[in-house]
């Protein structure tokens, strides 16, 4: 492996301007090609991030045999992943991808087997895990104040008009943004799915084709139960985009709103009606940097390649939060509970 790690960008979308900012603050890393299916796009990212001396192009297979990186970061649409990650491994390399990991569980399972086979990474961009205020969150629960998690509860709802292609998409909420709070359930509660119960429509008024509210119960390892509920049409009182949570321990609860409100209440020994109740304080550890999720993943990947450590969401584990997903529709069609199969 060279001093420096050399890294082909693939996917040159809005998105991609936090990958292409953060490789070129990383001292040990360097952007030598860029690839869009149009050209033009992948000279535009050049020239906006100053990138004299990369390379840009159309065809992914032919710039990774020219460039010969380290690393690929997989910027695309959801369609393209499976393309782009064999290409990546096949040419020997590590791969951090936008999520979703993969268009189905068949070919999520395919590219976990075809990067062990590899012996190269492949990790997926969960930028919410890397906020220091769900770290906090998790590291308070570990630690028992309010004694063993048994459920876990949260709230998305948004009134989102983005226009475009999400307002065709069917299952929009569960395939384009549960992810995200699967994955988060997954990190809070330590916890791996077992099984599913999901009901999904679209309320009157909505703006979208499809259902595009959803409830979701989840059976959890451990005992835990994790309920979802949430909406992308719903106008007014809305929650941040990382949901209003409530974990319920055997001993008190905890209250996170997604930003910077915590609560958090302990029951005393006591043998009134309602057990007398203390307040208790989560630290969260500041830092002089802006909470930014997506930078501080991907510092964490180019970490684990220069170190030969192991990504926390790596391909062989982000599966499970993908596998939540699916779950989630099949048993939303189905209208049946789901077992989970990972």
């Amino acid at each position: 492996m060279s001093t420096v790690l050399k890294i082909v960008v693939v996917g040159c979308g809005g998105i991609s301007n936090n990958w292409f900012k953060t490789a070129q603050e990383t001292a040990d890393a360097s952007i030598v090609g860029v690839v869009d299916l149009f050209e033009a796009s992948a000279q535009k990212k050049k020239e906006e991030h100053g990138l004299a001396d990369a390379k840009v192009g159309t065809d992914v297979d032919a710039m990774l045999r020219d460039v010969r990186p380290d690393i690929v970061f997989d910027c695309t649409v959801p369609e393209a992943r499976a393309i782009v990650v064999r290409a990546a491994l096949r040419n020997g390399c590590h791969v951090l991808s936008e999520k979703p990991m993969a268009n189905s569980m068949a070919e999520a399972r395919e590219l976990v087997e075809e990067s062990k086979k590899a012996g190269k990474l492949f990790a997926i961009m969960q930028n919410r895990r890397y906020d220091p205020r769900i770290r906090a969150f998790r590291s308070f629960l570990d630690g028992k104040s309010v004694g063993t998690l048994t459920t876990l509860n949260c709230d998305f709802y948004l009134g989102a008009h983005f226009g475009g292609f999400r307002d065709k998409m069917k299952h929009v909420l569960l395939l384009d943004m549960a992810i995200h709070s699967f994955d988060q359930a997954r990190l809070i509660s330590g916890a791996d799915p077992v099984a599913v119960y999901c009901h999904e429509w679209n309320p009157e008024g909505s703006w979208y084709d499809h259902d595009a509210s959803a409830i979701a119960i989840f059976e959890m390892s451990n005992g835990i139960v994790y309920n979802y509920r949430g909406s992308w049409c719903a106008e007014g009182l809305n929650n941040s985009w990382e949901c209003d949570w409530r974990a319920v321990g055997s001993q008190g609860t905890v209250l996170w709103d997604g930003a910077d409100g915590f609560r958090a209440q302990k029951a005393l020994p006591g043998e009134t009606f309602k057990r007398p109740l203390e307040d208790l304080t989560v630290v969260v550890t500041k830092s002089d940097e802006p909470i930014n999720g997506h930078r501080d993943c991907i510092r964490h990947f180019i970490d684990c390649v220069r170190t030969g450590r192991i990504p926390e969401t790596v391909c062989t584990e982000n599966i499970k939060s993908l596998a939540m997903v699916f779950g989630a529709i099949e048993s939303a069609e189905s209208g049946q509970r789901v077992t989970i199969k990972i």
